[in-house]
Formats: structure tokens, C-alpha cells, sequence
């Protein structure tokens, strides 16, 4: 495999390096705007937990199974426990000991860290003054020539935005991130270059997958040679953008993106807004490769996708099961207005449902606010989510799967050894926390506590 001569890999920076947490939490110009966030805080705990390899916390709340009254769930069962971690994972959990020495969680809830699985770190307002969207006409196609105009200031401080909006989305409880980041001819490598050095500052504390991700068109612009150069560094995903309407073909594009995901290793998460019916086409293109190709299953993923919701019922059915049955995933930020997307049809047939935030404050969206957790409020109020046992499975979409309680209400997290990455939310049970946007008290990222 031919890698770009001087450039160092993520991972192995992060095996290697001794810097620790120099450049964790000491970024210039610090940004007091974050609501939750503490900067000075956030140092003392990441110091703090650097220097323990132990750590016991009391008087945490975790749920332990459902109440039912007339056959019917009524409410959560919960308990306070102490929880005993170890060199990054959960050591032991044990019935409560007020009396226990360590850190009191003042019983508030514990729950999975949030995942943000799509968003766009490389390319934010946020960290920086402040700016609402501009005028925008013709469609994706002049966001393009937009962006090539305003990428090249963009870039001279995009490391430090870059660690900026992860201390916001820590501050939401999210510790990890799948995040698209600009390969094209405007910017070339260098969204990359900057994110990885963000990405490495913030080692201890956040962590992520990155997708190359041509925003301009892989050959709308010239970005096919960048997109092969960046597949064959430390990169997760080979990106796409609507193949047809901006690169003029559904088969050349996804083919492209289809061989240099299985030459290199990658896995495939393509922007899909074409809601009609070359979005369809597509859909089943992507369901066709990944059939024919087996290392694609279960790294295949659409983001957006909003053919889906112009769909009827009867299609949405037909195609979620084929989704399901080739392994491909579907990334949503929730929209909603005229484009309803059927996630709980797509969660009844096993389709993998990732949650992301998208756009936070950038040239694409003033709105944005960095929390999966409010996205998951949004989404039980879509699809009425209102009962105690409704709202506690909407709970797996910021937390990309993972839930406290199974179905039966039998406890399934945490376990010992599990990674100790969690947060401490200021709620009685996680139908609270969605429905209430409960507030996070504090956050872990394998055993480091990186927010209070």
C-alpha cells in the first residue's frame, strides 16, 4: 500500500506518542461560550484521572428493571451502586457503600456516552465569532462554490474550532464521533491534516472515526485522485455526495467509492439528500454492491437518505428489509418538516439506526446545537414516544445501540469490563432523560473523566 511519504497515521500517533494531555484542554483564545463547560474543570479531572489508575464513584443511580402495574410499564427500577474502575474499564460493580472514600455521583443516573455519528468536525463558526447562514441558491451545487471560496479562511483555524466543538459535544454527554471531513481540490488533505491534529490534542478524552468525504463530487471536481490518497491513509470511511445530480451518474461514482473502500479496507458512508427517485436507484445500487460484495456488509452506511420518507408505507417496508438483509446502516440527524424519515420501521426490520447532529453552526446551518440526546427528544416526539417504555428505547439512538435494560427489562449495561465510558446525568431513569433533555453532570472516556 503506498502511503504518503512524512505523513504519520492517527493510530499510530496515539500508540506512540508521550505528549499525554499538554494539548488536551490548553488551547488558546478559550471560548467561554459553551453552555455546561467548564475549561479549568475539565483540566483538573483530565489531570486527575491521567494520575489514577483506580477510581471509585458512590452513590451512583443505575436502572436495574421495569415496574409494571396491570401487565403494563408504569415506571423504571433503579438503585444506587459503587462502581469500582480500573486502568479504563468498569472493575466491579457493588451495592452501595455511602461510607465508601472516592467520588460521590449524588445519585444521578448512569448511562452510555453519547455517540455523534454524523457530524462535521473539520468545518464550523463555532469556537470562532459568531455567524447565521448566508443567502444560498442552487441547491448543493452552489453550497460547492460557496465552500471554495470560503474553505481557504475556514482552514487557518480549524484544528482549534475543531477541539472546541468536541468540548461542546462533550458537554452533552458525547464522547465519540463519526465525522466527515472535507477531500477535494480546494482544500486538498489539509481538513484532514487539521482534524487529525485536533483529534490527537484530544486523545485522553474523545474519540472517532473519520470519513473521506468528497463534498465537492468525486468528479464534479477533481477530487477522485485526492479521495484515492486519502483511502490509503489513517482514515475509517470512503464518502460519497448524491451521485447523480452532482456527478451526472449513480454506477460511476459508487463504483469508484465502492473499489477503493475493498482495495484499501474502508468501510462506506455516502450523503444521500436525493429524495426522489435517483434516490431510490441509488439506494438499491448501494444494496446491490454490498450483496455482491461481502466485506462490505455491516461497514455500509447512508447518511441522510431521504428518499426514504417520500416513500409509502408498502416501499418503506420492502426496502428496509432489504437494507437489513445486505447489512447496510443508515445515519440520520432526525430532520423533520416535510421529510419524516421511518426510523422506527427501519428499527423493526434490524436495520442499524445511527444518530448524528450534522451541521453545528456552520455555513450549512445556524441550528445546530451539538446534542445527539436533544436529537432523541426530537425523534420521540415524531413517532409518539411517550411512554416510560417508548421513551427508554429511543434512549439507543444516542447511545448508537447500546441500553441499560433489554426489552424485559432485565439489566444488560454495565457490565464488568466494560469500557468506563459513561455519563452522569441529572435524571431518574433514561425515559426521563429523553423526554427532559436531562442535564449531563458529568462525562468518562475509558475511565478519564473529561467533563464536570
Amino acid at each position: 500500500m503506498a502511503v504518503e511519504t512524512g505523513r504519520v497515521s492517527r493510530k499510530d500517533f496515539l500508540k506512540t506518542s508521550s505528549i499525554g494531555l499538554a494539548g488536551a484542554f490548553l488551547s488558546p483564545n478559550i471560548d467561554q461560550s459553551a453552555p455546561n463547560t467548564s475549561v479549568n474543570k475539565q483540566r483538573e479531572a483530565a489531570a486527575k484521572s491521567v494520575a489514577d489508575t483506580t477510581q471509585v464513584l458512590k452513590n451512583v443511580r443505575l436502572e436495574t428493571g421495569f415496574i409494571y402495574e396491570n401487565e403494563q410499564i408504569v415506571a423504571t427500577q433503579t438503585d444506587l451502586f459503587t462502581i469500582r474502575i480500573e486502568n479504563g474499564k468498569i472493575k466491579s460493580i457493588s451495592p452501595n457503600d455511602k461510607n465508601q472514600v472516592g467520588t460521590d455521583a449524588s445519585g444521578w443516573l448512569m448511562l452510555p456516552s453519547f455517540k455523534d455519528m454524523h457530524i462535521h468536525l473539520d468545518k464550523t463558526f463555532y469556537g470562532d465569532k459568531w455567524q447565521a447562514i448566508g443567502p444560498r441558491s442552487n441547491g448543493v451545487k452552489g453550497m460547492i462554490e460557496l465552500e471554495q471560496k470560503i474553505l481557504p479562511e475556514l482552514l487557518k483555524n480549524s484544528t482549534y474550532k475543531a477541539e472546541k466543538l468536541m468540548e461542546l459535544l462533550q458537554s452533552y454527554g458525547t464522547n465519540f464521533a463519526r465525522s466527515h471531513v472535507n477531500i477535494e481540490p480546494t482544500s486538498k488533505l489539509q481538513s484532514l491534516d487539521n482534524l487529525q491534529k485536533a483529534l490527537e490534542n484530544k486523545k485522553q478524552s474523545f474519540g472517532a472515526e473519520i470519513v473521506a468525504f468528497p463534498q465537492h463530487g468525486i468528479f464534479y471536481t477533481d477530487s477522485a485522485s485526492y479521495l484515492k490518497e486519502a483511502a490509503q491513509l489513517d482514515i475509517d470511511f470512503i464518502g460519497g455526495l448524491d451521485p447523480y445530480s452532482i456527478d451526472g451518474s449513480i454506477e460511476k461514482p459508487v463504483d469508484y467509492m465502492v473499489q477503493l473502500a475493498l482495495d484499501y479496507g474502508k468501510g462506506i458512508d455516502i450523503h444521500l439528500h436525493e429524495s426522489g427517485k435517483t434516490g431510490v436507484q441509488t439506494i438499491e445500487y448501494l444494496i446491490d454492491k454490498a450483496i455482491e460484495n461481502p466485506a462490505l456488509r455491516h461497514k455500509t452506511y447512508i447518511s441522510h437518505a431521504f428518499a426514504l420518507a417520500n416513500m409509502d408505507r408498502a416501499q418503506q417496508e420492502t426496502i428496509a428489509e432489504k437494507l437489513a438483509s445486505a447489512g447496510i446502516g443508515i445515519a440520520s440527524s432526525v430532520p423533520f418538516g416535510n421529510t419524516v424519515m421511518p426510523i422506527p420501521t427501519l428499527l423493526k426490520y434490524g436495520v442499524e439506526v445511527l444518530l448524528g447532529t450534522d451541521s453545528v453552526i456552520d455555513h450549512w446551518n445556524t441550528f445546530g446545537s451539538g446534542s445527539v440526546l436533544q436529537k432523541a427528544n426530537v425523534a420521540a416526539q415524531l413517532y409518539g414516544a411517550s411512554t416510560e417504555f417508548a421513551l427508554s428505547r429511543m434512549l439507543r439512538l444516542p447511545t448508537a445501540g447500546i441500553l441499560p435494560l433489554d426489552d424485559q427489562g432485565v439489566q444488560q449495561w454495565p457490565k464488568e469490563g466494560d469500557l468506563a465510558s459513561f455519563a452522569l446525568v441529572d435524571a431518574s431513569c433514561s425515559a426521563e432523560a429523553v423526554s427532559r433533555i436531562s442535564q449531563v453532570k458529568s462525562l468518562y472516556y475509558e475511565g478519564h473523566q473529561v467533563f464536570i
